[in-house]
């Protein structure tokens, strides 16, 4: 059954919820406010502090969420698809979102950080207005006007963002391959080098100074997230996704889990049963 939008965005101050399993589907924009805050997210260490804004794009992959007895914080949960939705597809837009999943924190100044509360004050304040006849484009109003702030503050530190067309092509081009599932059983970067008609070296060296990430860690990333959902679903054996997902054998595909996952994929399902 099909949840209203006024269920799927969240407004809280709920630190340790921000990898919530209501969220996986939802990027997390929060700000401290007070104290210090911690996290592990994507297999890297981030600290919050005050006027420190994270953009969490991926919720299910923070962890070892940490903070002192001082901290505060706010923030809003949208769906994903819903912000994809609201902006156009500009070099910043595409650029900007694989610059946050690399590095999710943004520290503003003082006067930005009051125009980000702002922004999330308004969106709490109109939450609650069901009735409201075109309430799906007042909250999408609401929400873009958040996001291109983000924006906003993001590329005032980030200046080499804005790059050329070619480049913003490119790697539009290369994240639309990964977003349609190729690294479910195409994992090489040359298969991506010759899918979008340049070198592997050309591929590299742009994905690398757009994002900060290299070509084949954004692959095993996303690679990663497709093995784990087939290993939480029990109706394929072990042996069933290594094949689905192409890999020469059984023992290849094991060597990948331990690698990306850290640990088997028998020990993982393993760890899931007792759960």
């Amino acid at each position: 059954m099909a949840k209203h939008l006024h269920d799927l965005i969240v407004f809280s101050e709920e630190f340790e919820l921000i990898n919530s399993p209501a969220f996986y589907d939802c990027v997390v924009h929060l700000i401290c406010t007070y104290g210090t805050g911690s996290f592990l997210y994507n297999d890297r260490f981030f600290t919050l502090s005050n006027n420190d804004i994270a953009v969490i794009a991926r919720p299910q992959f923070v962890s070892r969420i940490q903070s002192d007895d001082s901290f505060r914080c706010e923030y809003v949960a949208a769906p994903d698809k819903f912000l994809h939705n609201l902006l156009p597809a500009n070099n910043y837009s595409i650029q900007g979102c694989v610059s946050l999943f690399d590095n999710p924190i943004i520290s503003v100044s003082k006067i930005d950080a009051i125009r980000f509360r702002t922004d999330l004050a308004n969106i709490r304040a109109r939450i609650d207005n069901t009735d409201h006849q075109f309430y799906k484009e007042m909250m999408g109003s609401l929400l873009q006007t958040m996001v291109y702030d983000l924006f906003d503050f993001h590329a005032k530190t980030n200046d080499n963002i804005l790059t050329t067309d070619r480049v913003g092509y490119i790697t539009r081009q290369f994240f639309t391959l990964i977003e349609a599932g190729r690294p479910k059983t195409q994992r090489e970067v040359s298969h991506y080098a010759e899918q979008l008609n340049v070198t592997t070296k050309y591929l590299s060296d742009t994905i690398k100074r757009v994002t900060g990430s290299s070509v084949s860690t954004h692959i095993n990333n996303a690679a990663t997230a497709i093995a784990l959902g087939y290993l939480k679903d029990d109706s394929m054996s072990i042996s069933q996704i290594a094949d689905e997902m192409n890999f020469s054998s059984l023992s290849y595909f094991s060597r990948f889990c331990v690698k990306h996952i850290g640990m088997s994929p028998v020990k993982f399902r393993t760890a899931g049963a007792k759960d």
